[in-house]
């Protein structure tokens, strides 16, 4: 009676729980939610569209343009003056613009100026910039920094979203840890309880004293006490995941209580997060999205750069037009043409020399935080496959820990079958399995944090 009471003391409660059925959310399919549906991952793909309606501003720059002025004056029943300018204007990328137009006037009072044939007056011509803005001008560089601001928004949006998936990896190890936790303390709690009952039994039958029950029932308060703030912690994981967890049209998504962590983590967190071949690997810190975004800000400070120093030389702006009435358009005289001549030059250039010297320094000091990122990643890379590496080695270790205590408590239950052993023995060999299965939990959730730490330094999401 005794031996078969004891049999289904510390062996009958393994069955414990088996028909609850549940479903799995695996991480895979956890990071793909997020990269799919997540809110601030939609809007790091809206950096690019930024980006793009930016490139079409520059561009607008280049645009052709339709100008009309016209002034009429009548005052007394005089006709003092009507005057009609109008041109059709095609600037070009090396600061060359085309210009077409028509010109009419009439009126008693017009300014002589503005008299031309009663047909009006037609003109074609074009607008060279000998100095400044020939070969760099302000739309040039607009459009030429707009383009690189377009390669720049690739690199912050892979940098803006790898973070946070890196904070919804962190929020799903974060709940396995306290999901196995959680189940770590009800099956020893069940343990426990089951325990308490056969010792109570024991003592009505007289083979135990009274004082053991009062053990039996602090072990299994303190295993209550503990499985209650696991199930709290567990609670409030759950609840920081679901912040990831969205559907089409922005429709957030809680998780039910069916639903589990992935068990088999470990033989899969690697393949997700595509680590495990860069810890056989060397990675090429050239394509790493900081580097590609500080040498986008680099060739943007150039383009300022070049702006600046064109600015050094004179603005010499010179312009032709050919002039002909409507009906002799197909006539040209060489005789009927308008030009101009616009110069300017400060003599000291302390303006224009100040903005270059400061455009240089943002030049430099750009390059040198480039060539501290360079360093940084790479020690920072090397780091963390030190790290992971060191983890693998801390889980082999922490597993046998757990199965080497799991042995000294199962030879202790054999021993208190026989009457060679105590119930505060077997308490303190629990204990040491329940404290090595905690440590090996809280291990595998730094090896799989260790992992996505290594995601968010090679930063690619996709």
């Amino acid at each position: 009676m005794k031996k078969t009471l004891f049999i289904f003391l510390f062996i009958g409660v393994i069955a414990n729980g088996q028909n609850t059925v549940s479903s799995e959310l695996s991480y895979n399919e956890f990071i793909g939610y997020v990269k799919k549906f997540h809110p601030l991952v939609k809007n790091a793909n809206l950096e690019i569209n930024k980006a793009q309606a930016n490139l079409m501003i520059a561009r607008g720059g280049f645009d052709p343009k339709i100008e009309i002025d016209f002034t009429k004056k009548q005052f007394k029943d005089k006709d003092y003056y009507s005057i009609l300018n109008s041109s059709f204007k095609i600037p070009t990328w090396y600061g060359i613009e085309i210009k077409a137009g028509f010109d009419n006037s009439e009126g008693i009072y017009l300014n002589p100026e503005n008299t031309i044939p009663n047909q009006g007056l037609t003109s074609l011509g074009i607008s060279v910039p000998l100095g400044q803005g020939l070969l760099i001008n302000q739309r040039m560089a607009d459009v030429r920094k707009a383009k690189i601001q377009m390669q720049l928004s690739q690199s912050e949006r892979k940098i803006q979203a790898v973070g946070i998936l890196y904070d919804a990896s962190v929020a799903y190890f974060n709940w396995k840890k306290t999901f196995n936790e959680f189940k770590l303390y009800e099956e020893y709690t069940s343990n426990a309880q089951v325990r308490f009952k056969g010792i109570q039994t024991l003592i009505q039958q007289g083979d135990k004293s009274a004082i053991d029950s009062i053990e039996a029932g602090i072990i299994v308060k303190n295993r209550l006490l503990s499985a209650e703030d696991s199930k709290l912690k567990l609670t409030k994981a759950k609840l920081e995941l679901s912040n990831f967890l969205w559907l089409e049209n922005n429709i957030p998504m809680e998780l039910s209580e069916e639903i589990i962590p992935e068990i088999e983590l470990e033989f899969t967190v690697q393949e997700t997060l595509k680590t495990n071949d860069l810890l056989n690997t060397d990675f090429s810190i050239n394509t790493h999205p900081k580097i590609n975004a500080l040498q986008n800000k680099i060739d943007i400070l150039n383009v300022e750069r070049k702006l600046k120093a064109n600015m050094l030389l004179p603005k010499i702006d010179i312009g032709y037009s050919y002039l002909s009435e409507p009906s002799y358009i197909d006539k040209y005289q060489f005789n009927d043409y308008k030009i101009g001549l616009d110069f300017y030059f400060p003599l000291f250039l302390r303006k224009e020399r100040g903005n270059l010297k400061l455009a240089k320094f943002k030049v430099q000091e750009t390059t040198f935080l480039l060539d501290f990122e360079r360093v940084q990643l790479q020690n920072k890379i090397n780091a963390q496959k030190i790290e992971i590496t060191s983890f693998l080695k801390q889980m082999k270790l922490a597993k046998s820990l757990a199965e080497d205590n799991n042995t000294m408590l199962k030879s202790e239950e054999r021993l208190f079958l026989f009457g060679e052993s105590s119930l505060f023995l077997i308490n303190t060999r629990e204990n040491n399995l329940v404290s090595a299965k905690l440590s090996q939990i809280a291990i595998e959730n730094r090896f799989y944090i260790s992992n996505s730490e290594l995601f968010k330094i090679i930063a690619n999401p996709d």
